[in-house]
């Protein structure tokens, strides 16, 4: 014999889709008990790069913490305009996740017009790492200091070449306000992600890159390339016979590259926290964290409170060197 309760509740469960929109357990229930099915993390740029490195050894460690599947699902495009939109426009519900850098959630927003999605509408999680930035050159190139390099692309003629992960990228934009603002004569090569870009860099088919030290690391250590400046406050611990970019008067181009996690907007902030601690703990772990320190990362997580404004700072920061590079995109 049911429940008075149970009861009044029957007739509503007899026709589908009442009971469920009038008895929805709140946002709050929901995320108790989420994660409950695979859980996919966006990487809005090809395998092998620098973004997918850190996704796949987040994913991993989320995985085991949650007991459900993590699957990386790698769509580059766009200078990462297509994973990002992606994920923009899914459910907000936490199973839709994107490990986005400054390019898609920064600059893409004063970069390119038309973009399909607003790259301050999503939901911040946390900031995973930065990656410092060095002007590299291929092994055979004659310069040796960042000066020599700049005379280089001030003698007539062709002028020099330089790569970049992808138009629209960091290393693009301080690439391009570097050649600028020393009179050189540079023309740039957008590829499809750091690793061939750094590739065609190391056979001299280009003459120089700014790029991320996780993406060019393992070239320098084996000699394929070299460093002449690197970017931050401070010298590499791995390299610290390489003045800083800033020692040598060139600041302006020092900035890091950031990579930060984000949900579509509306996701519960019960969910958002789950993903932030169960970052932090994979971060925590010292066999990921060293691996990831060794490869050229600077791990540095932040509660959704603080990357929130964080990440609004840097729309505005980026913005401003987007005008300087005077580089624009049409979609």
């Amino acid at each position: 014999m049911p429940t008075r309760r149970t009861a009044l509740l029957l007739p509503l469960l007899a026709f589908p889709g009442i009971g469920a929109l009038g008895l929805a357990p709140p946002a709050s229930a929901q995320a108790a008990s989420w994660p409950q099915r695979t859980v996919r993390l966006v990487v809005p740029f090809p395998p092998g790069g620098t973004t997918d490195v850190l996704a796949r050894a987040i994913a991993a460690k989320w995985q085991d913490q949650w007991g459900q599947q993590v699957v990386v699902d790698n769509r580059g495009g766009g200078g990462g305009v297509i994973g990002a939109d992606a994920v923009f426009r899914a459910a907000a519900d936490g199973y839709t996740l994107v490990l986005g850098n400054n390019q898609t959630h920064a600059t893409n927003g004063a970069l390119i017009t038309n973009l399909p999605y607003d790259p301050a509408g999503f939901a911040a999680i946390t900031l995973v790492a930065r990656a410092p930035h060095a002007l590299v050159v291929p092994a055979s190139s004659p310069a040796r200091t960042v000066a020599e390099l700049v005379e280089l692309g001030r003698r007539p003629g062709p002028g020099l070449s330089y790569a970049s992960s992808s138009a629209g990228s960091s290393s693009h934009l301080m690439s391009e306000t570097f050649a600028r603002r020393n009179g050189m004569q540079a023309t740039h090569i957008p590829y499809r992600g750091a690793a061939p870009a750094a590739m065609d860099l190391v056979a001299g088919t280009v003459d120089f890159m700014m790029a991320t030290w996780a993406s060019v690391s393992s070239l320098a250590a084996d000699g394929r390339i070299r460093a002449l400046g690197v970017g931050g406050s401070a010298r590499f611990p791995d390299l610290p016979e390489v003045p800083t970019l800033r020692e040598q008067g060139y600041d302006y181009i020092s900035g890091d590259a950031w990579f930060g996690l984000f949900a579509p907007r509306g996701t519960p902030e019960a969910v958002l926290k789950a993903v932030f601690v169960a970052t932090e703990a994979a971060l925590a772990d010292p066999a990921v964290r060293g691996r990831l320190e060794a490869a050229g990362f600077r791990i540095a997580t932040m509660a959704p409170a603080e990357f929130g404004p964080f990440h609004q700072a840097e729309v505005t920061r980026w913005a401003a060197l987007v005008r300087e590079a005077g580089v624009t995109i049409a979609n």
